[in-house]
């Protein structure tokens, strides 16, 4: 028969449910804390949050950055480069983008960066016969894409110097007019292609924001662009609000809030 205490069980779940809620708060965290910011937050004793962060970074699912503040551990990211880092994105994203193509009937879209190239990930399809195609495979030159434009925009993507590739007589084919209408998207919040990428399709894009500020997708939908123009504000702030509840999702926080989309990097050094 056991001679553990009959709370011993109790003890232990408290014990693992303050040490999960120090890792969460490390991992939601827009910046690294600092052990005085985690004592704070848990409301633990200093003796407690010392022992309990110093089991953590033994375990790798915490470490310590230069300055000495804590950041998710060497487990996370071991764990991230043994999965495809965009199933979650998507998994989370579905809901969103099923609810954008009801309420459109459009084509929606979310696209990430891989290195110099936009990959699109997921695909909701149109409800019209007018307007479905399967873009995943599709290799689309971002200065023409609204996806793309997002990226650019919101500088996570940065393209080389020299003449842009013209795909139809609307497509923005220098730099100069590029870092204009970057200019204009932010502004705006969302991306916008007219013709641009092929006569008679229009899209619509904004970002969606992930644990770090930086830009983790951006959510879109094409079509027709008889359809899509004379909507195209409509259009952008229904994709602006389901973004912004994404990338809440993303930061851990069903009520988190998403950076200020409108001021960052000087737009000269957008695309040079």
């Amino acid at each position: 028969m056991s001679d553990a205490p009959a709370n011993a069980g109790s003890t232990g779940t408290r014990a693992v449910d303050r040490a999960a809620d120090l890792v969460a708060t490390v991992v939601r965290a827009d910046e690294p804390l600092s052990f005085a910011e985690l004592q704070d937050a848990s409301g633990l004793a200093k003796s407690t949050t010392s022992r309990m962060l110093t089991a953590l970074e033994r375990s790798g699912l915490l470490e310590r950055d230069a300055a000495g503040s804590y950041v998710a551990g060497r487990l996370f990211w071991l764990y991230a480069a043994r999965h495809d880092p965009w199933d979650e994105l998507v998994r989370l994203a579905r809901p969103a983008m099923e609810a954008i193509g009801r309420d459109t009937g459009e084509t929606v879209h979310l696209s990430v960066t891989r290195g110099d190239r936009v990959v699109q990930v997921a695909q909701v399809d149109s409800t019209y016969l007018l307007g479905t195609r399967d873009w995943t495979d599709i290799d689309v030159p971002a200065h023409c894409s609204a996806l793309g434009k997002v990226f650019i925009a919101w500088d996570a993507l940065v393209l080389g110097e020299g003449p842009l590739e013209r795909l139809t007589d609307a497509t923005i084919t220098t730099l100069e007019a590029l870092r204009r209408d970057a200019v204009r998207t932010r502004d705006r919040r969302w991306a916008i292609t007219v013709d641009e990428l092929e006569l008679g399709l229009t899209g619509v894009a904004t970002p969606v924001f992930g644990m770090r500020g930086d830009v983790a997708a951006a959510l879109g939908i094409s079509g027709p662009s008889p359809r899509l123009v004379g909507r195209l504000d409509e259009l952008g702030r229904q994709l602006h609000d389901h973004a912004t509840q994404l990338s809440a999702l993303l930061r851990g926080s069903t009520h988190g809030s998403t950076p200020d989309m409108t001021h960052g990097t000087h737009h000269e050094e957008v695309v040079a």
